[in-house]
């Protein structure tokens, strides 16, 4: 599904040097603070509740250090589990065999920069140069893409208002 992907690289995005990212960073600063909030969460493979991921406790710390949710539940049975919560969304990492770098998940968000500017100062070491837009539903989304160490890749994205 995304071949050659690596953690902070996008499918159809090229790298960009870290001087290019500072100068992102800089010049797509919002003015006011906003608090950056997921409120949607969907499962590329149509369930965001089981993620795959090969070790739960090496994949943990990424999710709640550099992504900001918590563990909310653990389970051992039928295979290890974990449920992360994080503003108005609720994932799930497990251990089940399949393969992540075939699956992932889409947050609609609110307060896109602000996250990826919380993301930074988190840890993320990501390269990407810019945000995109893309369509879908005949709606604008402004979107980056976050690849976890586990494989896992994460769209965010942020509905634009109707131009009119």
């Amino acid at each position: 599904m995304r071949p050659g992907l690596r953690y902070g690289t996008a499918a159809t995005r090229p790298l960009a040097r870290e001087a290019d990212e500072e100068a992102l960073a800089t010049s797509r600063s919002p003015t006011t603070e906003v608090k950056p909030t997921l409120e949607k969460a969907w499962g590329y493979q149509g369930d965001a509740m089981n993620l795959p991921v090969r070790d739960i406790a090496a994949a943990l710390p990424f999710y709640e250090t550099v992504l900001g949710f918590r563990v909310l539940s653990r389970r051992d049975t039928p295979h290890k589990s974990a449920v992360l919560v994080r503003d108005d969304v609720q994932i799930a990492l497990a251990e089940n065999g399949r393969d992540s770098s075939q699956d992932g998940c889409a947050f609609h968000v609110k307060g896109l920069e602000w996250l990826f500017a919380e993301f930074k100062a988190n840890g993320l070491q990501k390269e990407l140069s810019q945000f995109d837009t893309e369509q879908h539903d005949d709606a604008a989304w402004t979107v980056f893409y976050v690849v976890a160490p586990d494989g896992l890749c994460y769209w965010f994205g942020e509905r634009q208002p109707a131009s009119n």
